[in-house]
């Protein structure tokens, strides 16, 4: 059973959503940075994640604001 990262300043909220997107870009055919050993998309994601290979960035709510507004012109 793979378990969700008991570190204080990490989100568990933040780690489920970054670890269904980059499932969601291994299935759309994205190769792994991990050795491939006929894991499913989504225990492959969430191993990525827990060893910090897959970047992200958190936006504030400014940053969220200028991007809709970009967005919407």
């Amino acid at each position: 059973m793979h378990s969700i990262p008991d570190d204080v300043d990490a989100s568990t909220y933040r780690f489920i959503i970054v670890a269904a997107k980059r499932a969601r870009q291994l299935q759309n055919g994205q190769r792994s940075v991990l050795p491939a050993t006929n894991k499913k998309p989504t225990t492959l994601a969430m191993e990525e994640v827990r060893r910090g290979l897959v970047p992200y960035s958190d936006v504030t709510q400014e940053e969220a604001l200028l991007l809709k507004e970009s967005l919407t012109e």
